[in-house]
């Protein structure tokens, strides 16, 4: 089984309130892990910056866990977290 159908990616750590271009070009995501209680809302987008499709969001106050998504996307990775969260994001 290659990394790819593992699903294994690599990984972006982000830790405070800002917008991040996580990946450009196509890809994947895998999976979004919450280190510590997030602070505010984290927004995930296909696209180059905030103005990408929406692929999904995580609500202010969601616990800690791993959030799994197993989605592609086509232009970009971008997330955009509201408050200083601690998050790993996994994805190829």
């Amino acid at each position: 089984m290659s990394a790819r159908e593992a699903g294994i990616g690599v990984f972006k750590r982000i830790a405070t309130a800002t917008t991040t271009l996580v990946k450009t070009g196509a890809g994947s995501l895998y999976r979004i892990a919450v280190n510590t209680t997030a602070s505010g809302a984290i927004t995930i987008y296909d696209g180059l910056d905030a103005g990408g499709s929406v692929i999904g969001s995580l609500k202010s106050g969601i616990a800690e866990g791993v959030y799994t998504f197993g989605c592609r996307f086509t232009t970009g990775l971008c997330i955009v977290t509201a408050a200083a969260s601690d998050i790993t994001v996994v994805y190829e």
